[in-house]
């Protein structure tokens, strides 16, 4: 199986990219470590399904019976599975997550469409819930309570970089903005190549709101952890309310400008985040 993986150097960069502190230098080395060969693995795996020539269903299964073998004791023929393995190992992370993001991207040869925001929930659900609980996990605060707000901070990640990735998705032939809504604020599909419209950016501007809201809903998971688990998911709730300010603040126009958070807002958010938090935990 040829390997999807890219470089660690170019990993990093791809971090440094996202919306949110994937392994906050402020951690211990440790939790760092596994926190990176998590993301290195999901961004292996999202890789194949949208950047792979071939056949990309027949490369994501055998992803699937590769990453399989990080729990049956064998040996992973992927490097980035292959770090995976201490992460495991030490936190006793479960299988499931990590396949539901083989799931999602399997889905993604198939469905290129959602009818309603509830469908792309569904697909959230596959792509960027798993997360949130592989990285309680790591920090062991994984309870039923936790995961359960946890997968709505994840969504909202989710939805607010397909909001980022209008174009970008359009042209490898995927709308992830539900397709009632462009046909409620008269959107046709071939506008998303450059979003020339008022409603194109309404449209945009919709599923901020609904990210908001999940954000909302979410963000008191921060005060139900504990330690370097709070600090670690404040900084990707920070992300997201960065984000979020970002696009309204770009008007929902993500094709004329870069509507990324910026770091400093990040930070601020982080800081009050992390002070209600203790607050309210107290």
């Amino acid at each position: 199986m040829d390997a999807p993986t890219v470089g660690p150097r170019r990993l990093r960069g791809r971090e440094r990219e996202e919306n949110f502190p994937v392994a906050l230098r402020w951690l211990p080395r440790e939790q760092r470590d596994y926190l990176h060969a998590v993301y290195a693995a999901a961004r292996s795996i999202d890789d194949v399904g949208d950047r792979t020539p071939g056949d990309r269903t027949a490369r994501l299964l055998a992803l699937r019976a590769d990453l399989a073998q990080v729990w049956s004791g064998g040996m992973p023929s992927e490097p980035v599975f292959t770090a995976l393995v201490p992460a495991v190992t030490a936190c006793a992370l479960e299988q499931e997550p990590f396949q539901r993001l083989i799931e999602a991207n399997l889905v993604d040869q198939r469905v290129t469409r959602y009818a309603t925001f509830e469908d792309l929930l569904g697909y959230c659900r596959l792509s960027a819930d798993p997360i949130g609980r592989i990285v309680l996990g790591v920090f062991g605060q994984s309870t039923p309570a936790t995961v359960a707000l946890s997968d709505r901070v994840c969504t909202a990640l989710q939805v607010l970089e397909h909001c980022q990735d209008v174009a970008e998705d359009y042209r490898a032939g995927r709308i992830y903005l539900p397709q009632r809504d462009l046909a409620e604020f008269g959107v046709q599909e071939a506008q998303l190549a450059t979003g020339a419209t008022p409603q194109c950016r309404a449209a945009v501007l919709r599923q901020v709101d609904r990210a908001a809201e999940l954000l909302d809903e979410g963000a008191i998971l921060i005060g139900r952890l504990t330690g370097w688990a709070r600090i670690a998911v404040a900084g990707y709730v920070a992300g997201g309310y960065a984000t979020v300010r970002a696009l309204r603040a770009a008007g929902g126009d993500v094709w004329g400008q870069q509507a990324r958070p910026r770091h400093a807002d990040t930070v601020r958010s982080m800081v009050s985040l992390l002070g209600r938090a203790a607050v309210v935990s107290r």
